[in-house]
């Protein structure tokens, strides 16, 4: 249950810094709302996510990893953003340093 938590976390992460960049600074009032919904289920589902069984560094590893990754990967594909050899290779660390955490966690 902890991973399906997380995993829902780690998407309304997404979902609302997709939506700020949306939101045009937080003028867009519809955006805007999304932006903070976002981050309040987000946060939420992580607190749930810690409270059940999850390592604190291991859990927010994954759900900032996770995150900041698929936010490179939609800025390059929908927002015309480049993504450079070098920030390719940032995501493979970030996703490495993830997996290395987890398998050194104490579950």
């Amino acid at each position: 249950m902890a991973w399906i938590l997380l995993a829902l976390a780690i998407a309304t992460e997404v979902l609302a810094t997709s939506a700020l960049k949306l939101s045009n600074g937080l003028t867009h009032l519809g955006w805007t709302i999304v932006v903070a919904a976002g981050y309040l289920t987000s946060f939420t589902l992580l607190a749930r996510v810690l409270k059940l069984q999850l390592d604190m560094g291991t859990a927010y590893a994954i759900w900032s990893g996770a995150g900041t990754a698929a936010i490179a990967l939609i800025g390059a594909a929908f927002m015309g953003e480049t993504l450079t050899a070098l920030k390719i290779g940032g995501i493979l660390l970030i996703i490495g340093g993830v997996i290395v955490l987890n398998l050194a966690g104490g579950h």
